[in-house]
């Protein structure tokens, strides 16, 4: 733990904020915006329009003559169909490197140059703090505010040759007081989150087989993430550095690879990585069958970094996901499970992780859907063994099924068992809203509990850590600018009453948490 200081480079933070106001007033300039579907652009009487909705955006800036008709066309294409693809297009999910380029369009840059800069801030809090490692308690309140910042700069357009750079600044404010919850998930100052070139060809051979070589510092997206992921709710992302390939048809199926070295964090200095620390994998997906797309996967990481040698970790990671999208009127399903086998140091180590839901869209005004969820991660049975049998989650996400990490993240996927159920709803195109309940387990009584570092090693302190609702709501009022509110009360369970004193519980660990958290991101 340590304090983060609120004084940074002027300069930097002031052009955060004068980008962030400006983004403001260019919503309010703009009058009532909605998010919409962005269609082709059509030719009319010798111009070219839009086919649906013009972005008010856009449009005022043309009105305002920061552009001209023909920058403001180019600039209204940028998303759908004729999307430039950045150098990390098939890395990560579109949805988080999509997004109308107003700073490009205003500087007229020609197709061939991107530019894209992005803020996130978000307030966050937590009552009742449970982690053995925070000196905190007696029922005091946690808070934070944390910013993420990225820029992005890409060279070569749709052509064969691109580069990219994306710098991120992650900083949290508010951690003053001992035992406040600050690390490298929340705070990764001033650092290179991606550079890297890439190199596309179309078409191999006249196949119709698209393929990418990607070499550099990357972040990475791989099926429904919760094995290797670019952190979406998180304040610092995972990076690697390395070389990764793909080729595929289209959204029919495509086959990845990657030889990495996953990327070191550093709160305050820049990150690098290490020769002792190398992680690899095959990813295959195949949506041939439309109720029935699979992926198969194998990660295998060789982690010798700490000096401590009981903490080395060599694994093999094999997985299977099969799974059917949700559509109106229909049953949709997941299933994904993974087994890890290996060694911990000296010791075995055997895991494994099933995952399971199943969910109806029902054909009804707000188009709700319901989901049941199920997710088992083992733990070690027998403490200080000759096998370890706790679930290394590698560089996953866990915010889309478990719950909100930040500050928060109360549950890893280790050594859990936790049923559940969610319903989704959509009052209009705008906004989405969810309800959802968890139920927590130890998978083993006598392992460690991860999201707090506790552990009774005798099991007599049960395996029922209680269950939380939760509230989330999400206005996307434009792919630039969106708002994130959400609340959690943990009921916490019997387990925390019955820790003996050696597990270190802070004072008033056993009651009741309640999360807060208000964010809103603009891209410029």
């Amino acid at each position: 733990m340590r304090y983060v200081s609120v004084d940074g480079p002027s300069s930097v933070f002031g052009l955060i904020v004068r980008l962030t106001l400006l983004s403001v007033l260019l919503f309010v300039g703009a009058g009532s915006v909605r998010a919409v579907e962005y269609g082709e652009m059509v030719q009319k009487d010798g111009k070219w329009v839009f086919q649906s909705t013009e972005d008010p955006v856009l449009k005022l800036m043309r009105a305002k003559e920061l552009i001209t008709n023909e920058e403001y066309f180019k600039a209204s294409a940028q998303t759908g169909k004729n999307w430039i693809e950045p150098a990390d297009a098939v890395l990560n999910q579109r949805r988080d490197i999509e997004w109308k380029r107003y700073l490009k369009t205003a500087m007229h840059l020609p197709d061939w140059v991107d530019l894209g800069i992005e803020n996130r801030t978000r307030f966050e809090s937590y009552d009742h703090p449970w982690r053995s490692t925070q000196a905190i308690g007696g029922g005091q309140t946690d808070s934070q505010m944390v910013l993420r910042s990225r820029v992005r700069v890409g060279l070569g357009g749709n052509g064969p040759f691109r580069f990219l750079f994306e710098g991120q600044d992650s900083r949290a404010y508010g951690n003053n007081a001992p035992g406040d919850f600050v690390n490298n998930t929340t705070v990764n100052e001033f650092d290179i989150v991606q550079l890297l070139g890439s190199v596309t060809v179309n078409n191999v051979g006249g196949s119709g087989l698209r393929t990418d070589l990607h070499f550099g510092r990357m972040t990475m997206d791989f099926g429904m993430r919760r094995y290797v992921a670019r952190n979406d709710f998180r304040n610092t992302t995972n990076a690697f550095d390395g070389v990764h390939w793909q080729i595929g048809e289209g959204q029919t199926w495509r086959f990845r690879a990657f030889l990495v070295e996953p990327v070191i964090r550093n709160e305050v200095q820049l990150d690098e990585q290490t020769a002792r620390s190398v992680f690899w994998g095959t990813y295959v997906e195949s949506q041939h069958i439309p109720w029935l797309n699979v992926n198969a996967f194998y990660f295998g990481l060789n982690d010798q970094q700490l000096q401590n040698r009981s903490l080395h970790r060599t694994y093999g990671t094999y997985g299977l996901r099969l799974f059917k999208s949700p559509a109106i009127s229909e049953f949709d399903y997941e299933f994904e499970g993974a087994i890890q086998t290996g060694r911990l140091g000296n010791v075995d180590h055997f895991a494994y992780n099933p995952n399971a839901q199943a969910g109806y869209t029902l054909n009804l005004p707000w188009t709700p859907r319901f989901l049941v969820q199920y997710t088992y991660a083992s733990g070690t049975r027998t403490p200080g063994g000759s096998q370890n049998g706790d679930f290394d989650p590698l560089f996953g996400a866990r915010r889309f099924d478990l719950m909100p990490t930040g500050n928060f993240g109360a549950f890893f996927r280790s050594n859990i068992s936790s049923p559940g159920w969610r319903l989704i709803v959509q009052p209009d195109q705008n906004w989405t809203v969810q309800v959802k309940q968890r139920f927590w387990y130890l998978a083993e009584s006598s392992g460690v509990y991860t999201g707090g570092l506790l552990q009774d090693s005798t099991g007599g302190a049960g395996n029922y850590l209680g269950h939380d609702v939760e509230l989330r709501a999400q206005w996307v009022v434009s792919s630039n600018m969106d708002f994130d509110v959400g609340y959690v009360h943990w009921f916490k369970g019997s387990y925390f009453d019955r820790l003996p004193v050696s597990a270190n519980l802070p004072a008033g660990g056993n009651k009741d948490t309640d999360y807060f958290y208000l964010q809103m991101r603009v891209r410029l």
